[in-house]
């Protein structure tokens, strides 16, 4: 009897790990995403700053250079290496930028100087 017992409690066990699983997931999802963070120094180190995410389609320059970033949000935010919102290598023309995505983070290849936040559509 002790080994359907103790089948008996894991499947109790198990039912109510999955309940709790189910749960958190629903609280995730209902959970808004909404923030894109530039880091002043490579790896998310140095002065944060937060994005304004309603500012959609205009260019923004930063007041200092960033070199890292995490975004956790539904919108994607193009970075750019030079002033204006304008491609290429730093001083360079050229058709170079960087794009954030909307869910990661890392180190952007050049000190991001300016950015744009894409629509959701």
């Amino acid at each position: 009897m002790k080994t359907n017992h103790r089948r008996a409690s894991r499947a109790v066990v198990a039912a109510a790990a999955a309940t709790l699983c189910l749960a958190g997931a629903g609280q995730a999802q209902a959970a808004a995403l909404g923030s894109v963070t530039f880091y002043t120094g490579a790896d998310r180190t140095g002065t944060a700053v937060q994005l304004d995410l309603a500012k959609v389609g205009v260019c923004q320059e930063l007041t200092a250079p960033a070199r890292s970033f995490y975004a956790a949000s539904n919108q994607s935010v193009d970075v750019f290496f030079n002033k204006d919102c304008t491609t290429g290598a730093p001083g360079q023309a050229g058709d170079l930028y960087f794009r954030t995505g909307t869910l990661g983070q890392g180190n952007f290849p050049y000190a991001a100087v300016s950015y744009r936040i894409r629509s959701t559509g």
